[in-house]
This record gives structure tokens, sequence and C-alpha cells, in this order.
């Protein structure tokens, strides 16, 4: 799996994916950041008479509803769509789920349009499959991802979507397998969007459109690990975030083969 990462990687930096992100005002600049510093190219395309171009130009879609209000709703919604009808990769982050009425109905919708890749944290998770708050606590999570791993199998099979869930285990839930990746801090917790730039990365390797599973892995894995390099070198949550950008940039073979955790999930 290991070697298979790095090929990602490298595919990654040769091709550098257009990612379209429609994603929340907190995190724009974070997810760019990250996107660029990983090696995709990205893109915030939100506007009405111009979403679904944004799509069809793109290599992937990333959505993410954390400031969701109707305007950006019916651009998430046609930009879905239009991913949808051209069979193009595309990830949803449904953060604060179970949060809202509203909420849960733009997150039904969009789940419609079958999303590729389903990140989010395990209450997040558990939320989207239940529709209920599940003792959710806005973005931040109340549940380990031990505990929603069955809510992931779940949202799997009824979606057919890839489902990572965020927390001190990331898991990566597929069709016939589960990886558990074992990198990442907890200092990160401390820095808003990091889940949400780590949705942007796994939108940046599903961009490749070969393998999208691995791809999800590959995004998962590195991020975190990416995350866990940087607390070296970090003093606090703000120098972290700075940190995560060269760990990100400067993340290769012999750094991953030497640091990266992933396994098999029984």
């Amino acid at each position: 799996m290991e070697q298979k990462i790095i090929q990602a990687l490298r595919d990654l930096r040769a091709k550098n994916p257009l990612v379209h992100n429609i994603t929340n005002f907190v995190v724009m600049n974070n997810t760019a950041n990250a996107l660029l510093a990983i090696g995709a190219s990205p893109m915030m395309v939100h506007g009405h008479k111009e979403v679904e171009t944004g799509v069809e130009v793109a290599s992937s879609l990333v959505i993410n509803v954390g400031t969701l209000d109707d305007y950006w709703a019916e651009s998430m919604l046609k930009a879905a769509k239009r991913a949808n009808s051209l069979q193009k990769p595309w990830i949803l982050d449904p953060v604060g789920a179970g949060l809202s009425t509203f909420r849960n109905e733009v997150l039904r919708q969009l789940i419609s349009y079958r999303p590729t890749v389903i990140r989010g944290n395990a209450s997040e998770i558990m939320a989207l499959h239940q529709f209920s708050k599940t003792g959710g606590k806005g973005v931040d999570s109340t549940n380990t991802s031990d505990q929603a791993l069955e809510a992931a199998k779940a949202l799997n099979a009824a979606t057919g979507s890839i489902v990572c869930i965020s927390g001190e285990v990331d898991y990566i839930v597929g069709d016939h397998q589960i990886i558990a990746a074992d990198n990442g801090h907890s200092l990160m917790t401390k820095v808003t969007g990091l889940g949400c730039s780590s949705t942007a990365v796994i939108g940046g390797f599903i961009g490749l459109n070969s393998d999208p599973y691995l791809e999800a892995v590959s995004g998962v894995a590195l991020f975190s690990l990416a995350g866990e390099l940087a607390f070296e070198q970090a003093k606090g949550p703000g120098s972290l975030q700075v940190e995560l950008y060269d760990a990100l940039f400067n993340l290769n073979e012999t750094t991953i083969l030497k640091h990266i955790r992933v396994r098999e999930h029984a």
C-alpha cells in the first residue's frame, strides 16, 4: 500500500489536477494553499452562472457545506448534478450534519448525486447516516472514529460512496475493504478547517480519476502524516498551520516510507 500511495503522489504532482471547490468562508484560503502545497491546483467558483462550467473544466469537485445558505446550496446542487452527469469524481464534506432540517435536506439532495467520496468526523458520518443529531456539536466530534465505523459501512452500502472518517484513527471504508491510517496529531484539532483541508486534498487525489479508493486512502493518509510531521516543528496551533503546508510540499518517498502508518482493518 505504501508504494501505491507514493505513486499516487507522483501522479498528482505530474498531472496537477484542477480541483473545483465550493467550500465554506472559513477555510477557502487554507484549502487553496493545501492543494497548492501537495501539488494540485485550486479553483473557487460558486456563482450560479458559471458553477457548471467550473465542473466541466475541473478534474474533480469538492463540496463542503460548512457555511451553508440558500445561494450556496443551489450552487452546490447545480455542481453536484453536473458532476454526476459527467461521471466526474467529487467529494462531499457534510460539515455539521444533523444540525438542522435545512442542512439535512440539502445533504439528502447532494447524496442523490452519488459523491465518489464522503469525508467527515465521526459525529458527522453518524448523523449523515441517521439524519439525527447523534450528540453532534457543530463541526466538532463528540464520537470516536471507531464508534462511527458501522454507520460508515451502512452509508457506503446505501450510497456506493467511499466513506472517510477522521479521528484519532482515520478510516477509509470501501465496498470490500477498510484501511486505517494512524498518523496525525491531536494539536490538529486546535486549528480550524484542517478537516476541510483534508477533504480538499482528497479531492485533488480523486482528480486522478484512476482508482478512487486508493486515491482516497492516499489523500487521508498523506494529509494526516503531514500534520504529524508539522507538529514536530510547531510551537502551537498557529505555527502548526504554516508547518503543515511545508510538510505537504516536502513529502517524498523516503519520508513516507519512514513515517506513514496504514493498515488493513479487520
